[in-house]
């Protein structure tokens, strides 16, 4: 766990929503010089902190929204600090939750150096890591399917099939081995399912595999080497029809 120690004179910690923020803002003693509610604009943003932008410091919690925030902080060469949001949740942990309070124990954290800090991904990065984890969602979704195959076969008390049904050709008449009228239509679909997915899929994500290496190694260096590794990141199953 990585903390933010660095000093500065205004410490900003903002709760963040995909179209409110509520921001606090205090100095080095813990005075709170502002808090209140914002739009989700860079505009209104940047008006806020105008009078102590010389030097403060920005946080926010590590939820889905943080990338423009992180952008506008970048350009505008205001430092910036991602929370990671499972430690924050455990160091702080207060029994009553909003906006207004989790602004300001943003900023307590981060004035106290007791924020822990989540990385903060490259912006010219980000695209490709999200459509890695776009397509590692969909292979567990056919990872499913097949799973669903071997499970109706030993719910069934079935002989073993044999081979890895991953492949296309060993799923060839795998619903055959049920007598069931509706348990055989099961099996079909799933095996539909599969072989759609593998169609819709895999020309979409083909052209990107060189990038995982890319991938990797930001996230490398970026987070000490413990962030996983490109082909961690983008880790399906063989390509299989």
């Amino acid at each position: 766990m990585r903390f933010y120690t660095h000093q500065h004179q205004f410490y900003c910690g903002i709760d963040l929503h995909a179209r409110a923020m509520y921001v606090c803002i205090m100095d080095q003693s813990g005075a709170v010089l502002v808090h209140k509610n914002l739009k989700a604009q860079p505009e209104a943003f940047l008006r806020t902190i105008a009078p102590y932008q010389a030097d403060i410091v920005v946080a926010v919690e590590c939820i889905f929204t943080w990338y423009w925030i992180a952008d506008l902080c970048n350009r505008e060469g205001i430092p910036f600090v991602l929370g990671h949001a499972l430690y924050m949740k455990a160091i702080h942990g207060g029994k009553t939750k909003n906006d207004r309070i989790d602004s300001q124990k943003i900023a307590a954290m981060l004035r106290g150096g007791m924020l822990p800090m989540a990385y903060t991904y490259p912006q010219k990065m980000r695209s490709t890591r999200d459509l890695l984890r776009r397509r590692m969602y969909m292979v567990h979704q056919r990872s499913e399917l097949l799973a669903h195959i071997q499970n109706t076969n030993s719910q069934y008390n079935c002989e073993a099939f044999g081979k890895k049904i991953a492949y296309k050709t060993n799923r060839l008449g795998i619903a055959d081995t049920f007598t069931d009228p509706m348990v055989l239509k099961s099996i079909e679909v799933d095996v539909q399912q599969h072989l759609w997915c593998h169609r819709q899929h895999d020309p979409i994500f083909q052209p990107f595999d060189s990038q995982a290496a890319s991938v990797g190694s930001f996230a490398s260096a970026g987070a000490g080497g413990a962030s996983r590794s490109g082909r961690e990141l983008q880790r399906a199953e063989p390509r299989r029809e």
